[in-house]
């Protein structure tokens, strides 16, 4: 079996589930009077896709809150194994900090890649809807509900008429084509970008931005949009919307995160302390008030009066 053979069969189930959404929605879509032969049918499919897609990683994304929040709580003790073998390169240092190290995430019942996992399980749908646009470009049927009749007529789809779904930048035949396409790569590029610079510079700890991992950050934060930018005008027009909508989702979801949930002792954190006091002011609230330890008044203890050596001797006499 050869490798795109591996993957077809990997992606089947994928594929399937995908075109059932994308035709359900086409349906939907053509029962309230759309034209089902047009290319904006097909991209509110798409829109519908992705929406089905991203409330169903809801739970996996507050899954990565959570522990993103225990990784900030293990940072000092991360920090303190990596100063205590600083500078020591042998194999029995190494093994012994790498031991330490997943001990204190098995503790806190976390791990550094559990970030990426919502991104990670969108990728199959990702190439399984690649894969699905790209039978379309050439009138293939799908593994399911998209049957020939469908596929042809998503293939032949084009948005404004001008600009078919199956295109890309490289292979336009219209100079429309071209247009459309740059104009959705800066978009998804933008987003991507402003999505991870919110991130950074309002939901970060100063724990955080003193750890090897905020330095790692930044650099993604600056070459990620880079490869949306360049991988960008190799994808179909289809695959580009699912892509672009996914990050206008993600770019506000994030933007509630952190409004609402904001990482304890980060800027947004205290920029949310301070939008609470101002609605507690204009609602008459009183700021709770901390309890301050209640200090008892010093007792009275009577002096004792010096006494002189004769008359403690004549005291030490009478008794």
């Amino acid at each position: 079996m050869d490798i795109v053979a591996f993957f077809d069969t990997l992606l089947w189930p994928i594929k399937w589930v995908i075109e059932a959404i994308l035709v359900g929605f086409h349906q939907l879509l053509t029962f309230v009077g759309l034209d089902p032969a047009a290319g904006l049918t097909w991209v509110l499919s798409i829109v519908g896709l992705v929406l089905i897609v991203r409330a169903a990683l809801i739970p996996l994304f507050v899954r990565q809150i959570k522990s993103q929040r225990r990784m900030l709580e293990v940072a000092p003790q991360l920090k303190k194994i990596q100063d205590k073998y600083r500078g020591k390169k042998d194999q029995y240092s190494r093994e012994a900090m790498s031991r330490e190290t997943m001990e204190v995430y098995r503790k806190a019942g976390t791990n550094p890649f559990a970030s990426c996992l919502p991104l990670l399980l969108q990728m199959p749908i990702f190439f399984g809807l690649f894969s699905v646009l790209n039978g379309a470009q050439t009138a293939r049927a799908g593994v399911g509900l998209l049957n020939q009749d469908l596929a042809t007529q998503f293939g032949n789809a084009s948005l404004f008429g001008i600009a078919p779904l199956h295109e890309t930048f490289l292979n336009a035949s219209h100079f429309s084509v071209q247009i459309i396409a740059v104009v959705m790569v800066v978009l998804m590029t933008a987003s991507q970008f402003i999505t991870q610079l919110q991130i950074m510079s309002k939901n970060q700890s100063p724990e955080m931005k003193a750890s090897p991992m905020y330095r790692q950050q930044r650099i993604l934060l600056y070459i990620l949009p880079l490869v949306f930018l360049f991988s960008g005008f190799s994808f179909p027009l289809g695959v580009m919307f699912y892509w672009l909508v996914s990050n206008f989702w993600t770019m506000g979801q994030q933007f509630l995160v952190i409004r609402s949930m904001p990482t304890p002792g980060s800027e947004a954190a205290l920029a949310r302390e301070a939008r609470l006091a101002k609605k507690r002011q204009r609602k008459g609230i009183a700021e709770p008030e901390s309890e301050a330890p209640v200090i008892e008044a010093p007792k009275k203890v009577q002096r004792v009066q010096p006494v002189s050596k004769n008359r403690a001797k004549k005291q030490g006499n009478r008794k």
